[in-house]
This record gives C-alpha cells, structure tokens and sequence, in this order.
C-alpha cells in the first residue's frame, strides 16, 4: 500500500490489509484533520479495507469530522451491504 496526500485528500494505493497500512492511514488522517474538517480519502484500486480503519473513520464521523471516501465498485458494493454508504458519504471513483 502506497498514500499521497494533497491538503484534504488522501490517496491511497494498493489494498489496505496489515496493521501497519492502519498505523500509516490513521497517521496521515491525524494530520489532515488538525487543520481540516473534511476529508477526501480516494481508494484508487483497493479492493479491502480493514475494520480497525472502518472504526477509526467512524470515529473521525463522530468527532465531526465530515468523511466522502471515493471507491471503486466492488468496495463500493462492501461499504453498502456494511450500510456504511451515507455515513461515509461514498461514491464510485
């Protein structure tokens, strides 16, 4: 897994599938949301997530955090039988 951020947006690369691609996300959005309110995360060809970054997001949504993540469709289809779709206001890259 591979990330590249620009102000707001977090691009990530690759499947997010190890404790260590959590710890690295979970850096990059403590950083990002020091200094804004929402966030852009763009799944560019992950077709995982795991639920320690599913719960962190959920988190940041209950901080006030404003989330849009962008996905492709087979994450999109996950994100929305976890009924996660609106929370995390998801849309097809």
């Amino acid at each position: 897994m591979e990330i590249k951020r620009e102000g707001n947006i977090l691009y990530v690369y690759g499947n997010i599938k190890s404790l260590e691609d959590f710890e690295i996300i979970k850096a990059e959005l403590d950083s990002i949301k020091k200094m804004y309110d929402n966030i852009i995360i763009n799944l560019i060809d992950s077709i995982s997530i795991t639920s320690s970054v599913i719960g962190y997001l959920n988190k940041l949504v209950d901080e006030g955090i404003n989330i849009t993540i962008k996905v492709k469709e087979d994450l999109y289809d996950l994100f929305d039988e976890l009924g996660l779709v609106s929370l995390f206001n998801i849309r097809k890259l």
